[in-house]
Formats: structure tokens, C-alpha cells, sequence
């Protein structure tokens, strides 16, 4: 039996170790009370990301009201095409076309920061760089041959990656750098990756501020209840030799 934990231990190991390999996550320092932000987030998740990728289980009508978005600047700026604010927010794409588009249906992203991080979400959308043997161009540190255009190059500027020799002998990129040719300094663009990346962790999870506040309330109870529990059982057994 022994010999066969050990023989199981073992074969795991190449596969840990790949796993633990690849490039670091930057830290997305997202805060989910700055309702400014997510706002932000918003907008510029519907101007860049949603003609692709659906919220599917997210509601505009639930959204404008967690973001104190007023019912009049969700009619003009949010909505999309003739969908109405209890609709789900999801997109014309079909599946088939984004598989002949893209060679895969584009995902829906209600949940990639609960699946992925956010921190991967935000290094993910730092890290395009440019790579003329990829269909549109780019290729990226976090999803290496990702089918993915970078829907936000105008903005950043396009990256050269920075390359590095592999124990193959082939050279590959381990990492990107400074972005040239956007409308925005690395600090706004910073800034704009941030917000989509907070508005992205709220869509996953809009009651987690909320769960977070529940929570500590819990735990107090349960720490009352404790003390009355014990007290109690002393009262209960004292007589008890």
C-alpha cells in the first residue's frame, strides 16, 4: 500500500511542477465599495467586451441598481439593441459564429474571476503582445495562443514581447513590454484594466460585500451563544460527580 501512495506521489509530480510554472499574476487590488469604479467597469465592459461575451446570469435592471446606476442613464447607456432593463445581459452572438470567428465560442464571463481570479482577469488584459503568427496579431502571457483579438489595442498601444531561450531551445516570451501606439498612458489603461476587473468580480458574485457583512455578525452570534452554551453546561453539571 505504501509503495503505491509513493508511486502515485510521484507521478504527480511533473504535473505539479508544470502547474507551478508560467508567468505570476499581478495583484488587481480591486475594491468593490468604490461604486465609481465599478461603474466605470461597466461602461467599459459594454463598449468593449459585450459584443463577444455575454453576464448571462446577471440582470441590467439587478446591476444598475447594486451600482446606483438611475433607470434613465441604463436606457441610454447600457442597454443593448431592444433588450429591456429585467433582461438578461447577454449578446447577439451566436456560438457558431464566434467558432468560425475565433475558432471558439466565445465565452460567457459571469463567472471567470470566480474561476480564473481576479488577478488573473487583470494581468490577462495587461498582458497582450504582439505575435505576427497569430491570426489577429497578438498572443498573450496568461492564455498562450489565445483566440482572442486585443478588443482594447487602441487604448493600450500594442506590447513586444520580451522574449526568453526555453529548455527546448525555442525561444518564448516570459514577458511584455512598454505598450506604444494607445490613447491612454499606462497609468489610465492601468486604471480602465482595474475597473473591468472589479465590475467582473462584482457580476460573479453581486452579494459579496453583503455575505462579508452577514458574516461577521455570524460569527459574533455564534460567539454569544458559545459563552450562554457553556455557562450553561457548567450550570447543567455541577452536581454532576
Amino acid at each position: 500500500m505504501k509503495k503505491l501512495i509513493a508511486a502515485f506521489a510521484l507521478s504527480l509530480l511533473p504535473t505539479l511542477g508544470f502547474a507551478s510554472a508560467g508567468p505570476q499574476t499581478l495583484p488587481a487590488n480591486i475594491d468593490l465599495r468604490d461604486q465609481a469604479s465599478l461603474q466605470n467597469g461597466a461602461k467599459y465592459f459594454m463598449n468593449y467586451c459585450m459584443g463577444c461575451h455575454s453576464l448571462k446570469y446577471m440582470r441590467y435592471n439587478r446591476m444598475a441598481a447594486d451600482l446606483g446606476i438611475d433607470d434613465i442613464t441604463l436606457r441610454k447607456t447600457i442597454l443593448v439593441g431592444d433588450a429591456k432593463p429585467g433582461d438578461p445581459m447577454t449578446n447577439a452572438m451566436r456560438p457558431e459564429d464566434g467558432e468560425k470567428w475565433f475558432g471558439v465560442p466565445s465565452p460567457d464571463l459571469t463567472l471567470v474571476t470566480r474561476w480564473r481570479s481576479p488577478d488573473w482577469v487583470y494581468t490577462y488584459l495587461k498582458t497582450f503582445y504582439a505575435d505576427p503568427t497569430r491570426p489577429y496579431g497578438v498572443n498573450n502571457l496568461m492564455f498562450p495562443s489565445t483566440a482572442m483579438p486585443h478588443v482594447l489595442a487602441d487604448l493600450q498601444g500594442l506590447a513586444p514581447p520580451v522574449m526568453a531561450a526555453h529548455q527546448t531551445g525555442t525561444p518564448v516570451a516570459e514577458g511584455v513590454g512598454p505598450a506604444v501606439g494607445g490613447k491612454l498612458n499606462a497609468a489610465q489603461y492601468d486604471a480602465m484594466v482595474r475597473d473591468i476587473t472589479a465590475f467582473l468580480t462584482y457580476a460573479g458574485e453581486p452579494v459579496q460585500l453583503e455575505r462579508r457583512r452577514l458574516g461577521v455578525f455570524v460569527l459574533l452570534f455564534l460567539g454569544l451563544f458559545f459563552i450562554v452554551a457553556y455557562s450553561m453546561k457548567k450550570e447543567f453539571w455541577k452536581d454532576v460527580h
